[in-house]
């Protein structure tokens, strides 16, 4: 059973992709919060690099492989927004994918 990671984990991810990782902006609606009576925000994850969040997940675990294991190589299975993030992910490490 794999265990929920804690604030500890998420800032050393969180350090692990800085300066790597777009800070996509979050984009307000006054019209959306005018219809909906809230405060709408959006998080354009398609200004990252690869066009989606996915390159956050994929690069902190490549991060945290030893040199043994990416001398391995990465696999992902997906045709989309995942497969992209361990490509380009990959690439940056110079990890076969």
């Amino acid at each position: 059973m794999t265990t929920l990671p804690g604030i500890l984990d998420i800032r050393a991810a969180a350090e692990r992709l800085s300066g790597l990782i777009v800070e996509t902006p979050l984009i307000e609606s006054p019209e959306l919060n005018k219809r909906y009576g809230g405060r709408i925000l959006f998080k354009p994850e398609t200004l990252q690099r690869t066009g989606s969040f996915k390159i956050r997940g994929a690069y902190n675990k490549l991060s945290t492989l030893s040199e043994e294991e990416r001398g391995r190589g990465v696999v992902a299975f997906s045709s989309g927004n995942h497969a992209q993030g361990v490509a380009a992910s990959a690439a940056l490490f110079g990890v076969k994918a």
